[in-house]
């Protein structure tokens, strides 16, 4: 034990309000992190389902480019391409869960209508228009993915790091504080002993006087 631990009755009474409030982290912890691991699966569902949308969307997308390449050529299809851009826009949000910040990020509708693609619908074949809404439904769940797996990321990451402090407290620090409470305690019950044992000396040799 080491010498720095004075073995008094304060210092006792310390180190088990410190016992008692290490406890009381390690309760509110573990609470913690059954209400992240809750929301992590939760969102481990929306993702793997967002998934699904995405490799569905892949597939469509890419087959209606296919076509579209087969009827209109490549230089056709690029050419239209470049005419027909937008931003992509997010909103972000912050949900609180037990003190962590989790990002909620929201994708606006990039779907839109024939004539907000910027291109010519007179000029422009069926399949050529329908692929880039496939592609826009594309983007669309790709975006979703991406959302539901920066949630996925930041989760984890506390889930770890709260799993950690468990750790070093349920193993390290309360270990150790219920060691230093034993040691002061049988060195204050071992100078209770010598001082009952002194007490009765003393009243031996004041009633040998008294004879």
């Amino acid at each position: 034990m080491p010498e720095a631990i004075s073995p008094t009755r304060m210092h006792l009474l310390q180190r088990r309000n410190t016992l008692r409030v290490a406890v009381q982290g390690v309760d509110l912890l573990k609470r913690k992190r059954d209400a992240l691991v809750a929301d992590f699966f939760k969102i481990v569902r929306e993702a793997l389902g967002a998934r699904d949308r995405l490799t569905a969307a892949a597939r469509e997308a890419y087959v209606m480019l296919a076509l579209a390449k087969a009827v209109e050529g490549r230089e056709a299809l690029e050419a239209a391409a470049m005419t027909d851009r937008q931003e992509v826009l997010v909103d972000i949000e912050v949900r609180n869960v037990w003190g962590t910040k989790i990002p909620e990020v929201s994708v606006r509708d990039v779907r839109r209508p024939l004539l907000a693609r910027g291109v010519n619908p007179a000029a422009t074949s069926a399949r050529t228009i329908e692929s880039a809404a496939q592609f826009e439904e594309l983007v669309a769940a790709i975006l979703q993915v991406a959302a539901t797996e920066i949630k996925l990321r930041k989760l984890g990451e506390e889930i770890k790091k709260t799993t950690r402090r468990v750790n070093a407290l349920e193993q390290v620090v309360i270990p150790r504080i219920r060691g230093e409470i034993r040691y002061i305690a049988a060195v204050l019950e071992q100078r209770a002993r010598e001082d009952v044992f002194r007490l009765k000396r003393i009243k031996k040799k004041l009633e040998a006087r008294e004879r």
